[in-house]
């Protein structure tokens, strides 16, 4: 069977052009269903096939007649059928966008290739899991990025459409230079950041008590969990205190240096396990700053192996700008300081969805002829 001909947009245009909009909405609607489970699960590290779908607070197992997309979560309104319990609004949202990105997918592309319009909707719908995710956990797991890493290179060996090429070879050269690129352009900018911008010297009143906590380093005006500062094994907070205070020893005017495996004071070394508490004084500290992680790398060449290097650079491009103003929108607004940890996953993901819809007029605009 040529499956190739079988999306030939000829056959496809048998059946009216909007019976298969209604159907992409559709699917589109039942795939956020299962896009939900794997926000929930994926985190948590849990298999997004079994259990079957429960509710979050009872562990009810969902009943098919109980998990129709939208509809249930409308007539219940929101709210779980043996608990009571509030089902997080987000469930419906996901299923409604993931089913207008389906429909929007086939308007734009149906006309042209079906497989294309169906590619762009699983790559989006792993794009809306990726920001969910990262927006509540500040992570995008490895399925996501490396998963679709190697998904964009096959898929592109029996589509060259996806990269406007004219045979499978070239199809595949250009998914793994897009991959190349898209991750290796990102990670030359986090190594860079990390020499020029990778300490965050805060200042402080002469005299100040900084207290290290199990969970968080403790300042006068703020907490910051130690989560929220180490994004690596190698990060180090750096102090030079003039007294120091375990729970069975004391110290005056040494060096306190803090990571993830380590706790050095002075010249003896500690296992940060074993210091459950300990206070300092000091005029300054400095905590270790990143601007992007390794998962950023990581789904850029995703991103990279689906969408080519332009629409990689143009991910980056514009997620640099929407995220520098979201992030001074939120520090003009106190609802952030400037030190404060932000997800840059979900930014990335909006210009890549931009790039979908726009890659024809934005590829001529700014790289030449575009690939349809």
């Amino acid at each position: 069977m040529d499956v190739d001909a079988i999306f030939t947009a000829h056959n496809w245009s048998v059946i009216p052009f909007h019976f298969w909009s209604f159907v992409f909405f559709g699917l589109g609607c039942i795939v956020g269903s299962f896009l939900n489970v794997c926000i929930h699960r994926i985190p948590l590290e849990m298999s997004v096939v079994s259990p079957p779908t429960q509710c979050p607070h009872c562990k009810y197992a969902i009943p098919f007649y109980l998990n129709v997309p939208l509809v249930t979560w409308l007539t219940l309104r929101g709210r779980c059928k043996n608990c009571g319990a509030p089902i997080s609004v987000r469930y419906f949202i996901v299923e409604l966008l993931t089913g207008l990105f389906f429909l929007g997918c086939w308007l734009a592309y149906g006309h042209h290739s079906a497989w294309l319009a169906f590619v762009y909707s699983l790559f989006i719908a792993s794009l809306l899991v990726a920001t969910f995710i990262d927006f509540e956990h500040f992570i995008i797991p490895d399925e996501i990025t490396l998963g679709g890493t190697v998904a964009g290179i096959l898929i592109s060996i029996f589509l060259p459409a996806l990269h406007g090429a004219k045979t499978h070879g070239q199809s595949f050269a250009l998914a793994v230079f897009g991959a190349v690129f898209g991750a290796g352009i990102v990670y030359l900018i986090l190594r860079l950041g990390k020499l020029l911008f990778g300490r965050h010297k805060i200042k402080l009143p002469d005299g100040t008590k900084i207290v290290f906590s199990e969970t968080a380093l403790c300042l006068p005006d703020r907490e910051i969990a130690y989560e929220e500062i180490f994004y690596r094994k190698s990060d180090v907070i750096l102090l030079s205190a003039q007294t120091v205070e375990l729970v069975d020893r004391g110290y005056k005017n040494v060096e306190i240096r803090l990571s993830p495996l380590s706790l050095h004071i002075g010249d003896e070394k500690f296992d940060p396990a074993d210091v459950k508490h300990l206070e300092a004084v000091s005029a300054e500290i400095v905590v270790p700053r990143e601007a992007m992680g390794l998962g950023d790398v990581k789904f850029m060449g995703a991103i990279g192996a689906f969408l080519g290097w332009q629409g990689a650079l143009f991910s980056l491009m514009v997620s640099s700008v929407v995220g520098a103003a979201v992030g001074i929108a939120f520090i003009a607004l106190r609802r952030r300081e400037w030190s404060s940890r932000m997800p840059y996953g979900p930014y990335i993901a909006l210009a890549a969805i931009v790039w979908i819809f726009t890659a024809r007029k934005l590829s001529a605009l700014f790289f030449g002829p575009a690939p349809l």
